[in-house]
């Protein structure tokens, strides 16, 4: 009889902890000890024998990787990596895997673009705010209203998501461009409503939405910085459902507040949960949500099967899926 192999599962408070953990280990084959935290580093002896780490958005550093000699692979509970640190893995042999290929975020991240797009167009948090406090806000909204019919959708990364936000944006009657490392394959931009491929400083320049689908990396931190939002037109919206990362929090807060930049929707921030020292907090003109883009019970369920699914058929002897290269 071999012996159990043994996997950390690491659920932070903030994305349901030690429940969902529960629930993840649950899915994991009988022959798998499973051990849920909510860091990696709060049970050493567990990260010391884990020979799988399994994380929901929590930290895998280079100093808990050392102390994991065993460990095989780290699966990533979701589309992104950028909580892990992939250079340390990968100098230790150590694959890092994502459930990129399942799509499985897809759908519901697509909606919730869509959510806070249109939120922002029919000004609904100021007029739900408003007639909360008994006030009639339609003479004061109505200069600010706007639709999505006939608007030119900027998409960065035309990946999974990218693609399901693209097709939506069809439906609206919306045109819609993309910037991205490459171009993407003639049938994917077609089945993506005619999606054109633009450099990203074109895409600011003439987009009346931006919205980010791009991994973070290095390379894409803060890639909506100062001079970007400085192209974006003084009627445009910036909407983030990707990683908070990829903007300056900061910069997109300035621009709000100097009316240079029309509103912003915002599912992720840079760190999560944010401080109450975030400016954006305050910022004119937000639509804030709690990361909730990839956190539905459909959503949830894809996500739980798809990492378990990829855990599962490594310990069989499988090759892992969605190994990540480092790239961005």
């Amino acid at each position: 009889m071999s012996a159990a192999r043994e996997v950390l599962a690491v659920v932070p408070p903030h994305v349901g902890g030690r429940g969902v953990g529960a629930g993840l280990a649950a899915l994991l084959p009988g022959d798998a000890h499973v051990t849920v935290v909510e860091a990696a580093d709060e049970d050493p002896a567990a990260l010391r024998r884990a020979q799988v780490v399994i994380t929901a958005l929590a930290p895998v550093t280079a100093e808990h990787l050392a102390a994991a000699p065993g460990l095989e692979l780290v699966q990533c509970a979701s589309h992104g990596f950028d909580y892990v640190d992939v250079a340390a893995a990968r100098e230790r042999g150590i694959p890092v895997c994502t459930i990129g290929s399942s799509g499985a975020e897809a759908q519901n991240v697509a909606e919730q673009t869509f959510a806070l797009m249109l939120a922002l167009a029919k000004q609904l948090v100021p007029g739900h705010l408003a007639l909360v406090e008994a006030e009639w806000a339609l003479p004061r909204l109505q200069g600010s209203l706007t639709e999505l019919s006939g608007k030119t959708l900027g998409i960065v990364g035309l990946g999974q998501i990218g693609r399901q936000v693209a097709r939506r944006a069809a439906a609206f009657d919306m045109d819609v461009v993309y910037a991205g490392r490459r171009r993407a394959a003639p049938e994917a931009e077609a089945a993506a409503g005619g999606a054109r491929h633009v450099p990203l400083d074109e895409l600011c320049r003439i987009s009346d939405y931006v919205s980010l689908h791009a991994p973070l990396t290095e390379e894409t931190r803060h890639l909506l910085d100062a001079r970007r939002l400085a192209l974006l037109k003084q009627s445009a919206f910036v909407i983030n459902t990707a990683r908070g990362g990829l903007i300056d929090q900061d910069a997109l807060a300035e621009a709000l507040e100097r009316g240079t930049l029309a509103g912003a929707g915002i599912d992720v921030f840079d760190p999560e949960p944010p401080t109450p020292a975030l400016r954006l907090l305050r910022a004119p003109n937000v639509v804030l949500s709690p990361h909730v883009g990839g956190v539905t019970r459909e959503t949830m369920v894809r996500i739980a099967l798809a990492a378990v699914r990829n855990v599962t058929d490594f310990l069989a002897g499988a090759t892992p899926r969605d190994a990540v290269d480092g790239a961005p």
